[in-house]
């Protein structure tokens, strides 16, 4: 099974002091330290850029501070990263017309639009997302919330 983790579990992870969040954290060293050979939990490059932006956001008005940004980067050395490539943005580029002629965007036109991007790495690998909101992942591809994988 891979395990695509979405922005808002990664956020979750990057502040595992915060009483709410440990759940999470344990719930991942349980993933890393498993013998199945089958699992893979993956660092989507796209959610890491989504959430390192918010970090540096958030230090810049010193509402954060850099040790976030040091257990993002810790992630990337844990899990497989998963890099955006073309074959990605051209299925994303897909998604993201199909959503909107269906009348369901998942944001913007403007903006660059994450989910579908996430998305489209989930289907080129085969991959289940790992979200608390699986509102909009949920109509391109398979999503979990963390509380649903058990190992």
């Amino acid at each position: 099974m891979k395990l695509l983790l979405d922005t808002g579990i990664l956020g979750k992870l990057c502040h595992p002091a915060k009483a709410q969040f440990r759940p999470v954290s344990v719930w991942l060293a349980g993933l890393v330290v498993s013998d199945d050979p089958d699992l893979q939990v993956v660092l989507p490059e796209i959610c890491d850029y989504e959430l390192r932006r918010k970090l540096h956001h958030l230090i810049a008005k010193q509402q954060a501070d850099s040790r976030s940004l040091h257990r993002l980067d810790d992630l990337g050395k844990l899990l497989e990263y998963l890099p955006i490539d073309t074959d990605t943005l051209r299925k994303a580029a897909t998604l993201w017309a199909d959503s909107r002629l269906q009348g369901q965007p998942t944001a913007p036109d403007p903006a660059l639009d994450g989910d579908v991007i996430l998305a489209a790495q989930a289907i080129l690998i085969g991959g289940t997302v790992v979200t608390s909101n699986r509102k909009h992942l949920s109509r391109f591809v398979a999503t979990k919330d963390w509380t649903e994988i058990v190992r």
